[in-house]
């Protein structure tokens, strides 16, 4: 492969410009994660902690092998929302006994590890990853159940969890519960449902019915222990398959069923020598993408400083200019590119990228989508050009691709550029941001002007006269508001993504993805495409 030449001026005013931005963006990142971290708040941890438990991150740390990175994912679930930022439970990808595992945790100090709409969202999308990347499921479990206030929300779409536990165990990926706490009436179903359970010593309740409920149904009085306590659970019913003196042992029983799987992944993992680091320093991506997403950059200084020795293939240099496709490796791990230039994607580019696309799934390699786009380009001349054929044909093959696509929205991610590029309704295996990233249907100035545009147009229509002043007021709200909606905290929020992360560390979460992905058999389409109109 050629090692691609970066011509970045690492001493220019815009890059230190652009740098000084994604470094203000990412200290009000850090900000929000650290709330997601506080959990429930220093008040509820310090009350946990009296009783004796670790935190779910403690537990994640203990259970996972020493010094091997933890891929947290959807940190700042719920944020902007009425409820805890990080939705009341941490999920994420660790290495355990050297087995990739997606694990979750419920995060008791956060009204007692409760489920909320978006801790549904949250472990939905987390048992979404574990199913397409046959990755093993460890569920470290201690709460409540449902948030009862938000029920509506949570119960007929909540029996999907126990849906999934059951379809992953069908398929032949190992579910394992460990029990510290309370697992209570549709909780129950998890350790119920799970392939291996383990339960922690007067700590752990698993029943349908607590003391409080039993009664009032069938008049039995009964006490936590005997109805379901660990104790109880392993020698009576014999719903705990390992019976843990204490959190630490309970963890350390979890690591042996693991070590026990006997669990292979699909594809060999590279070999650590072959893989050469990126010529250029990671910390450069700071300064690569403006503050002002109108002004375009080189996607191929992003390329250089993230795949293996810089070097990149490129595919059809020469033709769609505004979209960069090509070849290279990442952390050994063979991958097609597919990364906006100029910002706006035309004809030329939509069938540049059909047909690298179908290259990519001829020879099984993942897709890895670099976003910053402004959507397919509109105006007399390319509508009758056949943008639309074009730019649907490019969405016809993202939609039937079948080889794994990893997307990062790195700027701009508007309209049906964003559905071209694999965005999230595209099923990507993962999907990552940037700070400086920001997605709509539309840029907010782009909205407002449409919107105003119509209303006069009605105004005209209608003989009326128009309201200039109210005009511009209504521009602004609604401009204010497109900005607010699109930027990735808010998005991340809603689980649009699966987290915002530090351009610095984009090399490394792909990474971390690829050997995931790696699990499972990686196979592309074999002409299962749609109909390409011509």
């Amino acid at each position: 492969m050629s090692a691609l030449k970066s011509s970045l001026d690492v001493r220019a005013p815009e890059f230190e410009a652009n740098r000084s931005a994604m470094l203000t963006k990412l200290e009000e990142l850090d900000a929000e994660h650290a709330e997601a971290l506080a959990g429930g708040g220093e008040k509820y941890v310090a009350r946990h902690r009296e009783r004796g438990k670790l935190t779910a991150r403690e537990r994640i740390e203990l259970l996972l092998d020493a010094d091997t990175p933890f891929l947290e994912l959807s940190p700042l679930a719920a944020w902007g929302s009425d409820y805890t930022t990080g939705a009341s439970l941490v999920t994420g990808i660790g290495v355990v006994e050297g087995v990739e595992c997606l694990i979750t945790a419920n995060d008791p100090t956060v009204r007692g590890g409760a489920s909320n709409p978006w801790t549904l969202k949250k472990a939905l999308r987390a048992n979404e990853i574990a199913y397409a990347n046959r990755l093993p499921c460890i569920s470290l479990v201690e709460s409540g159940g449902a948030d009862l206030p938000s029920q509506k929300e949570i119960f007929i779409p909540g029996g999907a969890l126990f849906r999934d536990i059951t379809r992953l165990s069908e398929a032949g990926i190992p579910t394992l519960a460990v029990v510290f706490g309370n697992s209570t009436a549709g909780g129950a179903y998890i350790p119920g449902m799970s392939d291996h359970v383990i339960m922690v010593k007067e700590r752990a309740k698993v029943f349908l019915g607590g003391p409080p409920l039993v009664k009032m149904a069938t008049g039995e009085e009964a006490d936590d222990e005997s109805l379901g306590g660990a104790d109880m659970h392993a020698r009576t019913s014999g719903l705990a398959d390992h019976y843990a003196l204490d959190e630490p042992d309970a963890l350390r029983r979890a690591r042996r069923v693991v070590a026990r799987l006997n669990w292979r992944k699909a594809h060999s993992d590279p070999d650590p020598a072959c893989v050469g680091e990126p010529l250029y320093d990671p910390e450069e991506l700071l300064g690569i993408v403006p503050g002002d997403l109108k002004v375009p950059f080189d996607p191929r200084e992003v390329i250089a400083r993230i795949v293996d020795a810089s070097a990149f293939d490129e595919f059809k240099p020469l033709y769609g200019a505004s979209l960069v496709t090509g070849w290279a490796r990442l952390h050994g791990y063979p991958v097609g590119v597919l990364a906006n230039a100029q910002g706006v994607l035309f004809s030329e580019e939509s069938q540049k990228a059909t047909q690298f696309i179908q290259l990519a799934n001829q020879r099984d390699i993942p897709l890895l989508f670099l976003h910053n786009t402004t959507g397919y380009m509109v105006g007399e001349e390319y509508e009758q050009g056949g943008i639309v054929k074009h730019g649907s044909m490019m969405i016809n093959a993202v939609s039937n691709s079948k080889v794994p696509h990893l997307s990062v929205l790195l700027g701009a991610s508007y309209g049906a550029g964003h559905y071209g590029m694999c965005g999230r309704a595209f099923d990507p295996r993962f999907l990552f941001a940037w700070p400086s990233a920001k997605s709509a249907v539309m840029g907010p100035q782009q909205l407002a002007g449409v919107l105003s545009i119509v209303m006069r147009e009605s105004a005209a229509a209608k003989g009326r006269p128009f309201d200039e002043e109210a005009d511009a007021g209504l521009r602004a709200m609604v401009e204010q508001q497109i900005e607010s909606e699109s930027l990735p905290m808010f998005l991340s929020g809603r689980l649009y993504d699966d987290g915002v992360i530090d351009p610095r560390d984009t090399r490394t979460v792909l990474g971390i993805c690829l050997s995931a992905i790696h699990n499972a058999p990686v196979r592309g389409a074999r002409g299962g495409f749609g109909v390409f109109r011509m």
